[in-house]
């Protein structure tokens, strides 16, 4: 069982940054995908993007360019760089993982078997 802790979340004001991390109780190569999701108020779960045990990053097209996700092996630690806030970036943002075999966004949000708690990210 692996479980997921997500911190960093906070309120900004709209052109800030924000490094939200996801801190993962088994090594990072282990769970084979690791990803990032965010929920806003009345919206269905939106993808982020995926990093695998390669280090290989898939981002949803939709964030390209202002999100850049990183994981520290050493320290069984994901990472979401959040540039340029916008309020349409509020959200709860929560990090997955799965064992695999597979990595991308459609898979992770379809079978990944363990969820952090989220953190909240509020742009004013």
């Amino acid at each position: 069982h692996v479980q997921l802790v997500e911190s960093g979340g906070g309120s900004v004001q709209a052109g800030g940054s924000l490094r939200p991390s996801c801190a993962a109780s088994e090594t990072t190569y282990r769970t084979h995908c690791m990803g990032w999701f965010r929920q806003a108020p009345g919206k269905e779960r939106e993808g982020v993007g995926t990093v695998d045990s390669d280090y290989s990053i898939r981002y949803t097209d939709s964030v390209k360019g202002r999100f850049t996700i990183s994981k520290d092996g050493a320290k069984n630690t994901l990472f979401l760089q959040i540039d340029s806030l916008k309020p349409e970036d509020t959200a709860k943002y929560y990090c997955a993982a799965d064992f695999g075999p597979y990595c991308n966004i459609d898979y992770l949000a379809r079978r990944a078997n363990f969820w952090g708690q989220g953190t909240q990210v509020t742009v004013s």
